[in-house]
């Protein structure tokens, strides 16, 4: 039996986030290695805003499982939830199928740099299209949504009924929304009409007649209430 429902959540504000905004249209070369990036202060804030929303879920609506990306920002965002909802500690199983789409030689870059330093390459992006490109040594949106696939039927028989919360990266929300609706890869490049997936946004899918409802998607009110 699958989950009951999946609240897919995306990451707090992340010290790259805040780096690569600021950069803007400049080049940038961000020294950090993607899996060692924490969150902000304002990431922080964000952290605790979804332990609050958690906390006021009816006991028999909050999530039940955790699985998370084991990149250091997400780590961190489900860890400060749940010191902020105040509860028993759940089962957390942390997936490296969750990871974030890998850039691979390019995963230090912001696009203006690319475009400075690699102009071929981002002349090959704009022809194949965002979801399609894969940049070298890296993952296309194609290649996050393979691995979601076997996420998701693994998932399924370990939910067993149970509520599961997901924290994971945008393309990890976008990818889930294109497998859970069980659409064709031919269709994969409509998933980019919605994003950006803001930072502590969540996204709820409930299970009805054969198959998933997607409820709300990249939701923020919590973040401002």
């Amino acid at each position: 039996m699958g989950p009951a429902w999946i609240m897919a959540v995306r990451h707090g504000e992340s010290e790259s986030n805040l780096a690569y905004r600021e950069a803007g249209a400049t080049p940038l070369v961000y020294e950090r290695g993607d899996d060692e990036v924490t969150l902000t202060e304002l990431g922080r804030t964000q952290a605790a805003a979804l332990g609050r929303l958690l906390a006021a879920l009816p006991r028999d609506e909050a999530p039940e499982l955790v699985w998370c990306s084991p990149y250091l920002r997400a780590l961190d965002t489900w860890k400060l939830a749940h010191e902020t909802w105040g509860v028993d500690p759940l089962p957390v199983t942390v997936d490296e199928r969750l990871r974030d789409q890998e850039a691979g030689e390019f995963a230090r870059y912001n696009l203006a740099a690319i475009a400075e330093r690699f102009p071929g390459e981002l002349a090959r992006r704009e022809a194949e299209g965002a979801y399609a490109y894969r940049p070298p040594r890296g993952e296309s949106l194609a290649d996050v949504v393979a691995r979601l696939r076997d996420f998701r039927r693994d998932l399924d028989g370990r939910a067993d009924g149970r509520r599961v919360l997901i924290v994971a990266h945008d393309s990890v929300v976008l990818g889930l929304r294109h497998v859970i609706a069980g659409g064709p890869d031919a269709e994969l490049a409509a998933v980019l009409d919605f994003a950006p997936v803001l930072n502590a946004s969540v996204s709820v899918w409930r299970t009805g007649g054969t198959g998933f409802e997607l409820v709300r998607f990249n939701d923020v009110a919590h973040l401002t209430s």
